[in-house]
Formats: structure tokens, C-alpha cells, sequence
């Protein structure tokens, strides 16, 4: 493969990944306008969709390292090349470590925002029934 080829290859995953926190994103955003917009408490409700949450998130973790390990193969590669590309300096892929840090923290504070949502209806509808 050429220097090219490997370099194309690198946004080719950049790409992966960006599409994996796109997702990301929309997700917690239509769960937590979801959880926003309930009037009703229901536990079964919370529990079903944290549940679903966590299984969903588990996965796009999963992807989001495996892309990101992949990023970080590649550009190994390119800084192996015998003729160096000026832009290998510009590409600092984030490592695992705090791609798995943030994401995680990402999803306690939406469970924890998803729970508090819930009791805050529950609170509210006992207030509301003295």
C-alpha cells in the first residue's frame, strides 16, 4: 500500500468514528427528550429503558474502541513509512483509555439523569395527590 492509501484509510476510520458519536449523541438525545417528556412515573418504564440504555451503549463502546484502536494501528503504520507525510504530525487520535473514560462517564450521568427524572415525577404526583 502506498503512503496515500494508508492515509485515506485513516479518515476512512475517522469517518467510522465520527458516525459512531454521531449516533451516540442522537441516541441520548432522543432518550433523555423521552424521559423529559413522560408525565406519568412508571418504574417498569425507567427500567426498561435504562436497561436497553446500558446494552446499547455496551456496544457503541465497543465499535467506537475498535475504530479507534484501528486509527491508532494505522497511523503506527504511516510513522513506519520510509517517506513521511507532513500532516502525520496533525493526526492525535484520542487513545482508548479516554475514549472509554468519557464515554462511560457519559452514560452514568444519563442513567443518574434518567433516574432523577423519574423520581422527581414520583415526588411531584405524591405532592399532588395530598
Amino acid at each position: 500500500m502506498t503512503n496515500y492509501q494508508f492515509l485515506q484509510f485513516y479518515f476512512d476510520r475517522s469517518n467510522a468514528l465520527q458516525g459512531y458519536w454521531t449516533l451516540y449523541v442522537v441516541i441520548l438525545g432522543g432518550l433523555l427528550a423521552f424521559s423529559s417528556l413522560r408525565k406519568q412515573p412508571d418504574y417498569r418504564t425507567v427500567i426498561l429503558v435504562s436497561i436497553l440504555y446500558c446494552c446499547f451503549a455496551y456496544k457503541n463502546l465497543g465499535a467506537i474502541e475498535d475504530v479507534t484502536r484501528q486509527q491508532l494501528s494505522i497511523l503506527d503504520t504511516l510513522k513506519s513509512l520510509p517517506e513521511p507525510l507532513a500532516v502525520e504530525s496533525t493526526l492525535t487520535p484520542t487513545d482508548v483509555p479516554g475514549v472509554r473514560n468519557f464515554h462511560v462517564f457519559c452514560d452514568v450521568l444519563v442513567i443518574l439523569t434518567i433516574w432523577t427524572m423519574e423520581w422527581r415525577r414520583v415526588r411531584y404526583s405524591h405532592s399532588e395527590s395530598k
